[in-house]
């Protein structure tokens, strides 16, 4: 309730009810009026300023500033990461897509590195091919020219190789036996699988940060292959010895491993293969491509010691899966043979894959020769006994749970 008086009865006048001005007083004003624009015209911009009625001006919208929030979890895990993970991710799920190519590819030229220009195919290889623990003199490689063998597998690099020392392993080697005639398979015998069969193997079992490992160790194997000249575009071939596929912890490390080295070598202009037991990691990695799974091998090297070549009839493959020209088959193992008067100790392979690019000149400096006799017929196989120790004889074995062509022998030359 107001406590003011009441207005008295005046001021409740309406305005048009005042009384008219005095005769004469309308001019007066006019002259009044016309005598200061002439005052306030001789006083200038600052008089002008001074009488000048203000002009009222809308005002400007401007956006307020928001302070920074906290990141959405739940958005930030959705969107793909700018760059591979430097942690180690879910072994189930797909890293971002952008570089990850399909397994059944080579690299594109977007992950291939700056320094190349343009990406050059590496070259295929149909037949047979052999690997040794030690790459064998070029007196030996120009021996076996008599063989049957026309690829050969190089363990050119990795902390868990059988043979670390390899005497003959130069780029000169490298460059001299492709001059010759001989396509190179390079293996890298990195980091193993913690619940590996092999107990030779174990003391080099991947941490507790496999991503960071794999792509660690895959930086190694393209410097090592780079500094025999074997160039961007070859196959660099990741070897994974059997392991327990049903310990599922020591399998989803394995994985994890296995899929950052493959990202991380195709990224730096090679293509990733993979070498393992048809029956624990080719079988894993067979379920991953069924899955979706991306970062998997680009060719697989499986190993079945079933004495008879099975390139494209393995069980644990799809039939069209890693087709064509992506498949070797290590079906014999451990077994000595003599050509040109040199004796080794070799596993055998059949081989519908890429093999290295070599970016070296050599010199062959030797014959060539024909084949020679059909190693698995009975003509050029020795038997066994005559070559290895009893306790070396494994029939039917997991090629991964005894010693292969990367454990040291007694026919290393």
């Amino acid at each position: 309730m107001s406590t003011n008086a009441p207005p008295s009865p005046s001021s409740l006048r309406p305005p048009y009810a005042r009384s008219a001005p005095p005769p004469g007083a309308r001019a007066v004003a006019t002259a009044l009026v016309v005598a200061m624009a002439g005052a306030a015209l001789l006083a200038g911009p600052a008089g002008a300023s001074a009488v000048a009625p203000a002009v009222p001006v809308a005002p400007v919208p401007v956006a307020p500033a928001l302070a920074p929030t906290a990141p959405d979890t739940e958005s930030d895990a959705a969107a793909p990461p700018a760059s591979p993970p430097e942690s180690e991710p879910d072994s189930m799920s797909a890293p971002d897509s952008q570089s990850a190519p399909d397994s059944m590819s080579a690299p594109d030229s977007a992950s291939a590195p700056d320094s190349e220009s343009a990406p050059v195919s590496a070259p295929r290889f149909a037949g047979k091919a052999f690997d040794t623990c030690e790459a064998p003199s070029l007196a030996v490689m120009r021996a076996w020219l008599s063989s049957p063998y026309r690829a050969v597998g190089v363990y050119f690099g990795g902390r868990g190789r059988g043979c670390p020392v390899q005497k003959e392993l130069t780029p000169a080697w490298v460059a001299s036996a492709h001059a010759m005639g001989w396509k190179l398979l390079p293996l890298f015998v990195g980091s193993q699988a913690p619940c590996v069969h092999s107990a030779a193997k174990r003391p080099y079992a991947i941490g507790s940060t496999p991503w960071s490992q794999g792509v660690q160790e895959a930086g190694d194997a393209v410097r090592a292959a780079r500094a025999l000249g074997i160039g961007a575009s070859s196959p660099l071939y990741l070897d994974i010895e059997a392991f327990r596929l049903e310990d599922t912890s020591c399998a989803a490390t394995t994985l994890s491993f296995v899929r950052a080295w493959n990202r991380e070598v195709r990224r730096l202009g090679y293509l990733p293969g993979y070498y393992s037991s048809a029956d624990t990691g080719i079988r894993q990695i067979e379920r991953e491509r069924k899955a979706g799974t991306q970062d998997l091998p680009s060719v697989l090297w499986f190993a079945r010691w079933r004495g008879e070549p099975a390139l494209y009839t393995e069980t644990s493959l799809h039939p069209e899966a890693w087709m064509p020209h992506a498949r070797i088959h290590q079906y014999v193992g451990n077994v000595a043979e003599t050509y040109g008067g040199r004796r080794m100790l070799i596993d055998r392979n059949a081989v519908d894959a890429p093999v290295a690019r070599v970016t070296t000149a050599g010199t062959a400096a030797s014959t060539r020769f024909r084949p020679g006799p059909d190693p698995d017929s009975d003509a050029g196989r020795l038997h066994p006994e005559e070559v290895r120790q009893p306790s070396l004889l494994q029939p039917e074995a997991d090629p991964g749970s005894g010693p292969g062509a990367d454990t040291p022998g007694v026919l290393r030359f």
